[in-house]
Parts: structure tokens; sequence; C-alpha cells
């Protein structure tokens, strides 16, 4: 509680009522607090008895009664804390970092950002744990699926994030994803230009193809290219391949591949979980040792340095489950070249 106040109006304030004057003082207080002190008599301009509508002179002297103090401000809105075992984990997981960028090994079953059905555990929201000594959270530059693991690219600073953003936008990057695929595509190295369509109904989430004569005429289709190459084999079964994304379709490496009859193995969304694979190009569950996990990495991208201007390359180990395929099927990671479209590119 305040004490006796006498206050000057000043030169600026001069034609104001006294409620409207007196509030902008104390905003504590509110109008019928205003008329009660006035008819009390409490509260007083020049000595003289006052009503709230009453106008303002610059120069006159106000008497303020003693008032209720102010209620302290709410304490500031804070971010719940990280679990440690989570920001130890999405520490672990930085392949590469310096002033301006941070790549992160994206592990599977991880969302990149909150939304449907995802929870409140996305790489998004595990970002505080990434500021390593800036003000500022790293913000996502682009996505992967929450099965899909791989390298993941983030901004530390809103003028990196709009740089990257805008090398996305315009292609000047370069990702190339590892897959296993049930059966072997052939030709071993082509491209599919299937057009993109929200499923719509209780699948909304999921993508239909359109051919690319009707992508024109399909309301919400949208243009996506794909490039494939077979890297390995294993008989007619299956096939390791490499696949650029030419352009960044949700969903566009699953669907794609399952419209030419290869879906990536453990594609439950797009190759059918209860569907076994005997060979030749159907079915996305392999059997015996085979992880029935996605087998979708984001293996390696490419792009330049928006502040060097160097040509940055950044590459990420296989997962667990797809090593483990790998070493099942007598594959290695050091028989086949980083990128198999090179001399195309």
């Amino acid at each position: 509680m305040s004490g006796v106040q006498h206050l000057t109006v000043a030169e600026d304030a001069g034609d104001q009522r006294l409620d409207r004057w007196l509030k902008r003082q104390f905003p504590q207080i509110n109008q019928s607090m205003v008329e009660r002190l006035c008819r009390k008599g409490e509260l007083r301009v020049d000595g003289g008895r006052v009503k709230a509508a009453t106008r303002l002179q610059a120069g006159q002297t106000v008497r303020v009664p003693p008032l209720p103090d102010a209620p302290a401000p709410p304490p500031p809105a804070t971010a719940p804390a990280i679990p440690r075992d989570d920001a130890e984990m999405i520490r672990a997981a930085v392949l590469w970092k310096d002033e301006h960028i941070i790549a992160l090994d994206k592990p599977p079953g991880l969302p990149s950002q909150g939304g449907s059905g995802q929870g409140d555990r996305h790489v998004d929201a595990l970002t505080e744990a990434l500021t390593f000594g800036y003000k500022e959270r790293p913000v996502l530059v682009h996505r992967l699926d929450k099965d899909t693991s791989g390298v993941l690219l983030l901004a530390r600073t809103p003028r990196i994030a709009r740089r990257l953003g805008e090398a996305f936008r315009h292609r000047a990057t370069r990702k190339i994803y590892w897959a296993i695929v049930a059966g072997v595509p052939s030709p071993a190295k082509g491209t599919i230009r299937y057009g993109l369509v929200k499923a719509g109904g209780p699948r909304a989430e999921k993508m239909r193809c359109i051919h690319p004569d009707q992508v024109n005429a399909t309301e919400g289709a949208k243009r996506a290219t794909t490039d494939y190459a077979v890297l390995e084999r294993l008989g007619s079964r299956a096939a390791w391949v490499a696949l650029v994304p030419v352009t960044g379709r949700t969903h566009q490496l699953r669907a794609h591949m399952a419209e030419i009859g290869h879906p990536i193995v453990g594609d439950g969304k797009y190759g059918g979980s209860g569907q076994d694979n005997p060979g030749d190009g159907w079915g996305a569950q392999m059997g015996g040792e085979i992880s029935r996990k996605l087998h979708l990495h984001a293996r390696s991208i490419r792009f330049e340095h928006p502040i060097t201007g160097r040509t940055v390359t950044i590459s990420a180990p296989l997962p667990e489950h797809m090593r483990r395929s790998w070493a099942t099927f007598g594959w290695s990671e050091s028989d086949v070249p980083a990128d198999p479209f090179e001399e195309e590119a």
C-alpha cells in the first residue's frame, strides 16, 4: 500500500479526464475504484473535490490517497526441461557442426517435428540441447519421415535458415538415400516421374501416385521425380538401391518405389504390412533375420556452404537394424560408389 501522493499534471497531459489520467499512472486500479475515491473526497485536484470525468489542466496538483500495490508480474514462461537422456541422445547424434550449421544423424522412430499423432518428443523439441553457447536454438531446414534415419540439417541462425531454405527450394543441394527394396528394379538405373496427391479419407497422410500425363488434370497433384540406381542385389529377392529425390514431396521415395512394384522393405504404409516377399518384386516384409523396420536411410547430403562457399558433403552411418540386414546379405558400404549418379549429375 502506497502513502498519500501529490502529483503535478504534466504539460502534455492537459485536458485529459481524471479517471483516464489516473489509470495510466496506476494500472492496478479500475474505474469503480476511481469513482469511489472521488465520492469519498479522497481524490482531489488543487485541494477541491472532483468527479471521475473532471478534465485536468497542465500544472494542477492531484492528491492521490494510499493505493494498493501493483501485483507482481507473472514469471516468464519457461519451456519444460528436456530429459537428460534425450539431451544426451540428441547431442550424440551430431555428425558435424560449425558456427552456422549442425548436421544430425536422426535415429529411426524419432519424428522431425510434432504433428498429428507424433507426440511431444521430436527433433524440433530437443533443439534446446543443441544451442552450444548460442542464445537461439537451431531450427530445422528440412525434414525426414519419422521412421527414416540419416542426415538432417539445422541452421543455427535465422539468416542461415533462410539461405539453406532457398538452396533446398532451388534444388541446389544433393541428397542420396539408401534403401532395400523388394525384388530388383529393371532397368538397373532409371527415373520415376509419377505425380503425387494426398490419398484423402481415413488415410489422408498417405500419398497416391498419378501418371505424369494426368497430373495437370488431377486436383492437388504435384509433379515428382526420383532417380534410382541398383547397387547390389540378392538374387531376385531384394536389392540395395540408391535414391535421389529430385523433388521433395511427402513420402516421395516410398510411394514411387511401391508404384513401380518394388516397395521399400519394412514399409507397412506403402508395401503392405501383411505381405511376404517371395521374390520378383512385391511384399515389404523379408522375414527371417531381417527387421520389420523401414529400410530407408538418408545416407548423404551435399551443399554449398552459405557463408564460406565451400562444398560440404556429410554422410551418416547405417542405423543398427539396417546394419544387421547388410551383414546378413553380405553387403559392404565400402563396395559401392558414394554417388552412383555422379557421371550424370
